[in-house]
């Protein structure tokens, strides 16, 4: 870059600046967009927040929510994410120091990509007024009594069979009452996981670990960096894992054409609106997740996450083994898992597949998270979800956006629907392209 005393990211630093151990150069240099968005590759990334730019490179192995949802956003603007992803963001900036590098030229727009300036600042807006009207504080009340009914519902289960036995009545009975305690018990993780629930952090990872460890047998860390991705960039491909289907199923409008024109078929795609429901609802949870949860914690030796899930497991079969005997109580937990799969795949891909599945656009924050209250407001206790969705509602109408709000029919038939015609455009595209 010329003129004007500005620096480019490959002149020297200017005289005085220190370059840092992270690749910091004090923050005296000025950038272009256009030299930005250069760095963004897996040895060299760069990402701009409220202006300042920071070279992450070596930093980003450090990230506490895990290098790739910081890395998602190497050559872009990261502000909305930044605010977003942390409570107290003032607090964060303290470790950003070493890192920066510079600022945005005078020149240049706050806004990365050509997006709409209105729409972002709006938006910033709206999360100056949400956070004024306290609607990013919980309720101790409102958790407490939601994690109490856990609680309850898992000793109802146990006391279940222990007062009047195991026959397939009862046994049914309990298992619906175990699938929805857990089912309940995802949720309530989740608020913990997005540091939603208690004022310091380390309580509430504290309580995460014991919610997602204690009570689902799941990991903490697998949660954590598998999620907060989907929060960064949700149904975009490679960097959205809940998108990431392992060739079982193709998403969107897009994936399904390109692999039909490579006459890609590890699936009869075109029936995926029917197998969907032999492979994804039973199976997510009591198999995929399964495997997945503990072939992280071991290939990444997470002795921590492994003895909270170990936990779960030994009270687990302390529980129920004098009733249903080993294989008795593995044949329990299974039928635990299906059940509460069922309930998760639904509720969540409502959100998922009927929606726009693409490659990397760049799009706002407001735009990108299709105007869902959870992916705006990642540390939001639910229990405000419901006062916040009329203000997204009228933002979106201000700006022609969409907002939908359907039945739960409706939004299971879109699950399929949306299956089915991707399924349709793969086979168009293997046929006849």
């Amino acid at each position: 870059m010329g003129g004007g005393g500005q620096q480019t990211e490959s002149s020297e630093p200017a005289k005085g600046d220190g370059v840092g151990p992270d690749g910091g150069r004090g923050g005296s240099a000025v950038y272009t967009w256009e030299e930005v968005q250069k760095h963004c590759h897996r040895s060299d990334k760069w990402l701009v927040i409220d202006r300042k730019v920071y070279n992450i490179t070596q930093w980003a192995k450090r990230h506490p929510g895990g290098i790739r949802v910081i890395s998602h956003f190497a050559g872009e603007d990261a502000t909305d994410a930044f605010v977003a992803f942390h409570p107290d963001p003032n607090f964060v900036r303290k470790f950003l120091k070493p890192l920066l590098i510079g600022e945005l030229a005078t020149t240049e727009p706050s806004q990365d990509h050509g997006k709409n300036a209105v729409l972002v600042q709006d938006f910033q807006a709206l999360r100056d007024r949400v956070e004024r009207e306290g609607l990013l504080r919980a309720r101790p009340l409102f958790f407490s009594l939601y994690l109490g009914h856990i609680l309850l519902l898992e000793a109802l289960a146990l006391g279940l069979l222990w007062v009047w036995g195991t026959s397939w009545s009862l046994t049914l009975l309990c298992s619906l009452m175990l699938a929805t305690s857990q089912s309940q018990a995802g949720w309530l993780q989740h608020d913990y996981g997005h540091l939603s629930v208690c004022k310091t952090s380390s309580w509430n990872h504290v309580l995460h670990k014991f919610v997602i460890g204690h009570l689902k047998g799941a990991s903490a860390n697998w949660w954590n960096h598998r999620h907060f991705q989907h929060h960064a960039k949700p149904n975009v491909f490679s960097k959205d894992p809940d998108v990431n289907s392992l060739h079982v199923f193709v998403l969107g409008d897009k994936q399904p054409v390109e692999y039909g024109i490579k006459k890609l078929k590890y699936m009869p795609y075109h029936h995926q609106h029917q197998y969907f429901f032999l492979i994804g609802p039973p199976l997510v949870i009591p198999v995929f997740f399964t495997i997945q949860i503990f072939q992280t914690m071991f290939s990444q030796r997470n002795w921590v996450d492994l003895a909270w899930a170990m936990t779960f497991y030994l009270r687990f079969f302390c529980c129920y083994y004098p009733f249903f005997g080993f294989f008795g109580s593995v044949a329990l937990i299974s039928f635990v898992r299906f059940l509460e799969s069922h309930w998760f795949v639904w509720v969540t891909q409502m959100n998922h597949l009927p929606m726009e599945i693409d490659h990397e656009r760049h799009q706002d924050w407001l735009t990108m998270q299709d105007q869902v209250p959870p992916l705006l407001f990642p540390t939001m206790p639910r229990h405000n979800y419901h006062l916040v969705a009329p203000l997204v509602r009228a933002l979106c109408e201000k700006h022609g956006l969409p907002y939908q709000v359907k039945t739960l029919q409706k939004a299971i038939i879109d699950v399929v629907g949306s299956l089915k015609k991707s399924g349709d455009l793969w086979l168009d595209a293997y046929l006849h392209k």
